[in-house]
């Protein structure tokens, strides 16, 4: 028998706790021994739910039980889930969590003392919710030499863009139905700004680096800029303009990571995801482009991946897991400004569309009389760019995949 505690009975402890009661018998045989949920710590009153027999509220409860070996943690954030994510490690128990937060700005450290006290910390569904990703990276594709990896990594954005691409509807109205549906959060600003997105794929550029990549490496930017004009123009040369993260490794051996909207032309297979869907594509040496698809997010789905990682650790034990990554990645990384790429320019400033005339013009009948848009025909640094549209600042700026 294994014992389980979980932190935070929110919509993925909830869920945990629920995969656990309903697949008792598949995990059991899959782990080898049977897995019982012992503790479920939460502030708030569980009465009248299936779980208020197993609710505690004091963490050092699950820190002094010996028989406890395997911590889920499911409150979220950087705050209180990493005093506790520590305190479990240095216990001696391993923790399984699905908070890109806590991973993308701490992964480096809890995975350091995770190894220090042979235990393991695994994030599955940080990156990705029920898709299968860390794993087949870190395990499936290691004889690959993996050079980048590319992808739409938050459902909300996508959603969104998904509207405004089908139903020609405006970013504020999309956003508002991505509320109205519990696709985005009652605060969608680390969303719509890319911050989520930027958390993902700094644990996926970690991954493929072998270092800790943190938020603070990377550019982010969101997608509120986005109009309803610039989906017209992208659609008039056969694009979908999709909000990417990108994390890529340069000739000199550095890494770019970004986050940005992109405009995705449709032979790319990541033009054709759509709604609350996720996609990534990794690039190897051997196996050229793999991608991997599903939703992003949900209840189940990242319950299943946390689940998951608990049987890996309870059938591979005492192996420990967490070589992920070691050390501070900030001297091998690169600003993603120095990365060249085709670039689409929206602009209502007459003297920048007479200098661009040279470049592929996009078409937009519904667009103001004012307004014209650009692709440039070759790829240009952000340097090169600059140079090329001169002091004029466009009204929309994205680079084209």
């Amino acid at each position: 028998m294994v014992n389980v505690a979980v932190l935070g009975c929110g919509t993925v402890g909830s869920g945990v706790a629920d995969v656990f009661r309903m697949n008792s018998s598949l995990i059991a045989k899959q782990a080898g021994r049977e897995i019982r949920v012992k503790y479920i710590l939460d502030i708030r009153d569980l009465s009248g739910t299936p779980y208020e027999e197993l609710q505690i509220r004091d963490f050092a409860l699950i820190e002094s039980d010996p028989e406890i070996s395997v911590v889920v943690e499911s409150i979220g954030g950087a705050g209180i889930a990493y005093e506790f994510t520590k305190r479990a490690l240095a216990a001696g128990k391993s923790v399984v969590t699905s908070n890109k937060e806590l991973v993308a700005t701490h992964g480096d450290e809890l995975l350091r003392l995770a190894r220090e006290n042979n235990v393991s910390y695994l994030f599955e569904a940080s990156v990705g919710g029920g898709i299968p990703l860390i794993h087949p990276i870190s395990r499936c594709l290691t004889a690959n030499d993996l050079t980048e990896v590319c992808g739409i990594l938050n459902g909300t954005t996508n959603y969104i863009l998904t509207k405004m691409i089908r139903e020609g509807i405006s970013f504020k109205l999309a956003l508002k139905q991505a509320c109205d549906n519990g696709y985005a959060e009652l605060d969608p600003t680390d969303d719509i700004e890319g911050k989520d997105a930027c958390r993902k794929i700094c644990i996926l550029a970690s991954l493929l680096s072998g270092r800790h990549i943190r938020p603070e490496q990377s550019f982010v930017q969101g997608i509120t800029g986005v109009s309803l004009s610039d989906v017209k123009f992208a659609e008039s040369a056969n694009y979908k303009i999709k909000l990417l993260g990108r994390a890529l490794r340069t000739d000199e051996g550095r890494w770019a990571v970004w986050v940005s909207p992109h405009l995705v032309p449709a032979s790319n297979p990541l033009s054709c995801v759509e709604d609350v869907f996720n996609a990534i594509l990794v690039s190897g040496n051997a196996v050229d482009d793999v991608m991997f698809y599903g939703r992003g997010a949900g209840k189940m789905a990242t319950a299943s991946a946390v689940v998951s990682d608990v049987i890996d650790i309870v059938a591979s034990a005492p192996r420990v897991l967490n070589d992920f990554w070691d050390g501070d990645g900030s001297d091998i990384t690169c600003d993603s400004a120095a990365i060249p790429s085709k670039w689409y320019i929206r602009t209502n400033d007459q003297s920048l569309a007479a200098a661009l005339s040279g470049q592929t013009v996009l078409r937009n009948t519904s667009a103001k009389a004012s307004e014209a848009a650009f692709i440039t025909k070759k790829a240009y640094n952000r340097q090169a760019l600059d140079t090329l549209i001169g002091r004029t600042v466009p009204l929309s700026l994205m680079r084209v995949l």
